[in-house]
């Protein structure tokens, strides 16, 4: 089983399609870790509508393209155009972010996820998560990414979140 971290995001009905993301997400692999819940500015588009944005680990016996087309799905089964452009709001968003110590393309996939360095949406998350894990590439460990990240104009801040009856997450 290889462990996986995703990174989940919604600026459509967030608080819905995020609960539903962690519902398929559980029912398919079980145990979850999950960060704190972050609201976030939309990056590299023109939105009215801020973003939810977490990351989930979990152990997963799929190969990765395999596990691509599941996430995939599920982003479909919630309402995301599979013809959308990029830079657009979006119900649901599933990025696999690293699988083991994976890099390279693995099955159309690029890994680890080029954003884990780029946007705090995905870092902080992360290096609360998992803050001794290391970067696959550099080696770096993800709290060590975060402490000499510079968000420039990247705005976030925790949210609270209940999903299953517990809060997974606590505002500052």
């Amino acid at each position: 089983m290889a462990h996986v971290l995703v990174s989940l995001g919604s600026n459509i009905d967030r608080e819905h399609h995020i609960r539903t993301a962690l519902d398929a997400l559980y029912e398919q692999f079980g145990e979850l870790a999950i960060s704190r819940v972050f609201e976030s500015e939309p990056v590299g588009f023109a939105s009215q509508r801020n973003f939810y944005n977490l990351v989930v680990g979990f152990s997963c016996p799929m190969a990765v393209g395999k596990l691509q087309r599941w996430c995939k799905n599920i982003e479909f089964a919630n309402g995301r155009e599979p013809n959308a452009p990029k830079f657009s709001s979006r119900s649901l968003d599933i990025d696999i972010l690293c699988v083991d110590d994976l890099s390279g393309d693995i099955d159309g996939v690029s890994l680890p996820r080029s954003e884990i360095g780029h946007n705090a949406f995905v870092l902080q998350p992360l290096a609360e998560l998992f803050p001794e894990s290391r970067h696959p590439l550099s080696g770096q460990r993800y709290i060590d990414m975060w402490k000499a990240f510079n968000p420039g104009a990247q705005r976030l801040w925790p949210v609270d979140f209940f999903w299953q009856g517990k809060q997974v997450s606590r505002a500052d």
